[in-house]
């Protein structure tokens, strides 16, 4: 067991030196731009896909039925 340990925590060590980092002043936090936004619109195309695909600025044109519903139940205790 200890040593698998050993290897775990000098495993973890490595990749955490061996990350890249970003360079300069240049990292900015990830931010929604103009390209990420989801639009509903009738002339832009919809786009068919196949497994799994990043898109920027999807075309939605359904999203479910979505409703707010308050929630009624206690956690605990007594009613």
């Amino acid at each position: 067991m200890w040593p698998q340990i050993i290897i775990w925590v000098v495993t973890t060590v490595l990749s955490a030196l061996l990350a890249p980092r970003p360079k300069g002043q240049d990292a900015q936090p990830g931010q929604i731009g103009d390209k990420d936004v989801p639009v509903a619109s009738q002339d832009a195309p919809i786009p068919v896909l196949f497994g799994t695909r990043i898109i920027s600025g999807p075309n939605v044109v359904w999203y479910g039925d979505v409703q707010v519903r308050p929630i009624r139940k206690s956690s605990g205790g007594k009613k």
